[in-house]
């Protein structure tokens, strides 16, 4: 009669990536798995690493917006503006106020084309391909805004050291104006057509869940904080540029996870909107779009400075030290999606590896923000 011997338990591992249509760009992940529930995560990043903050030391300061807007590829604007502001605040110089309400619109027009992005990416994470055409279709209306004022629909290098690089068309306000209705309607349309779908609410309630304290400890910002309760938005807690003249909500959620990071950024949207229709009200008809005295190439004074505003996925900064010459000394950059993704073995905890992607995908990384 055959012996009978007790089964082997083996761990097993499934590599994700770095060329993998979920993980995102070029992100690679390690899994130990237990059945189908993950044990350990093993994140590994620097494939797109191309040293943006070395790169800085060799250009001009007028040369170095065009390297902001290759960090993180869908805020561009809200890039520029961090390190147009960390030169300015190094110098003294006071922007115009018709500059700063045009930088105000376009970066919260920015927020709300990322947003998109992540709606359309989250949808297809979780098996839906109807909504990236309907995010598809109202970001395609902004895009065209962002060409008519920048010329270009994702590079704009549109913003400068004391103001713009140009003023806005005649026709701006009225742009803007045009099509905020037509992309609130698309907002709506896309929450109706996926927040409260029952497949993708058992897809991400409960799933990729992070307390409040973690994602403090772990420095978590921007929506992925705000889905964990804590109302913390630099725009209002810190207000730079022209912020604290409007009146708009910090949507945040309640248990932290899924569902709750993408319910945050559709709110967003939503707030943005409030945000552009106060700054087109307040925004003066004409005026210059240059500080006084700025030059073409900035030379700031020989200091340090930080600098840190709110872009679409947290705490972007800017540490920038000059020599008092034409380029910077040292600039150092805090990439909000770098921060939110060492979270990630938190997140996938005791998660089924059919949550992996879900969960990578509710953190809304860009990485070239990450590797820079």
């Amino acid at each position: 009669m055959a012996e009978a011997h007790p089964l082997e338990v083996r761990e097993l591992l499934i590599n994700m990536g770095p060329q993998h249509p979920s993980t995102h760009g070029v992100f690679r992940m390690v899994l130990w798995v237990d059945g189908e529930r993950i044990v350990r995560v093993e994140p590994h990043i620097g494939y797109l690493h191309r040293g943006s903050e070395k790169l800085c030391e060799g250009e001009t300061y007028l040369q170095i917006p065009t390297l902001f807007d290759r960090l993180d590829y869908l805020s561009n604007f809200n890039n520029e503006l961090t390190f147009c502001m960390a030169v300015e605040k190094l110098m003294g110089l006071e922007v115009p106020e018709r500059a700063q309400y045009v930088r105000i619109i376009l970066c919260e027009l920015n927020r709300i084309t990322s947003h998109l992005m992540f709606y359309a990416a989250f949808g297809l994470d979780v098996g839906a391909m109807t909504p990236s055409m309907y995010a598809f279709r109202e970001r395609e209306r902004v895009q065209q805004v962002f060409e008519a004022v920048s010329g270009a629909r994702m590079m704009h290098d549109y913003f400068r050291v004391g103001g713009l690089r140009q003023p806005p068309p005649d026709n701006f306000r009225q742009k803007v104006q045009d099509i905020l209705p037509i992309v609130e309607k698309g907002i709506h349309e896309c929450d109706t057509l996926l927040s409260r779908n029952e497949i993708f609410l058992a897809r991400t309630r409960g799933i990729g869940i992070i307390s409040a304290q973690e994602a403090i400890a772990w420095g978590m910002t921007g929506p992925c904080l705000r889905a964990c309760g804590i109302p913390y938005d630099i725009r209002v807690v810190e207000p730079y540029s022209l912020y604290d003249r409007f009146d708009f909500d910090i949507p945040v959620g309640s248990r932290g996870d899924c569902w709750d990071r993408y319910m945050v950024r559709v709110e967003e949207m939503r707030q943005s909107l409030r945000i552009i229709r106060q700054a087109l009200q307040q925004m003066p008809d004409e005026g210059p779009v240059l500080a006084q005295g700025a030059r073409r190439l900035p030379r700031p004074p020989k200091g340090e400075v930080y600098m840190r505003t709110e872009n679409p996925r947290g705490e972007f900064g800017v540490y920038l030290v000059s020599d008092g010459s034409e380029r910077p000394y040292r600039v150092k950059i805090r990439a909000p999606s770098f921060a939110n993704l060492q979270a990630l073995p938190v997140l996938m905890r005791d998660c089924y590896v059919a949550d992996a992607v879900v969960i990578l995908g509710s953190l809304d990384i860009v990485l070239g923000d990450v590797d820079r």
